[in-house]
């Protein structure tokens, strides 16, 4: 059993690194992903993802039910890639904001009692400039705790910018 959280900057490499995590397990890998399209932009970037992922790999969507996910897939001798913490925090605080410490308890628990290999990606969003507005700006603080939550439970954290991998823990 190991948990390994990759965090980096937008366009920093983490997803590629974190999927050259999961290549290198020899058994079963379940990716989740947290997108959701809502426009064409995003269909875009996900049919991008879609070609550069090998085609074996099974694929569950968990744009709001992540903890569940977790647990259900999570299981010996499994590589489990969450891609990406960050969408599921968007989702959840646009749509469920009420639920959001339940929630994060909830992937805290799922995360925590994870078989084989757990690999979570999320985005460092808190090296910017402070956001013009209450949303963006409670978005960036909540990022900045669940990533250190995640942090906390995580065996391996490795910061990724520029393509470069920084063992941090």
């Amino acid at each position: 059993m190991s948990r390994h959280f990759v965090i980096g900057g937008a366009r920093s490499g983490k997803s590629h690194f974190a999927q050259g995590i999961a290549e290198t397990h020899a058994g079963e890998i379940q990716l989740i992903v947290t997108a959701e399209i809502l426009d064409e932009e995003m269909r875009e970037r996900v049919a991008k993802h879609r070609a550069e992922r090998p085609a074996h790999w099974r694929v569950t969507e968990a744009p709001l039910d992540l903890p569940e996910a977790v647990t259900r897939l999570a299981r010996p001798g499994a590589c489990v890639l969450v891609d990406c913490l960050t969408l599921w925090l968007s989702n959840i605080l646009c749509t469920q904001p009420d639920t959001l410490e339940s929630r994060v308890q909830s992937l805290s628990s799922a995360i925590l009692s994870a078989q084989g290999q757990l690999v979570l990606v999320s985005n460092e969003v808190g090296w910017s400039i402070v956001p013009e507005n209450k949303l963006a700006r409670l978005f960036r603080d909540e990022q900045g705790r669940l990533n250190q939550r995640v942090a906390a439970l995580c065996d391996e954290v490795t910061l990724v910018a520029a393509g470069l991998p920084l063992k941090l823990k």
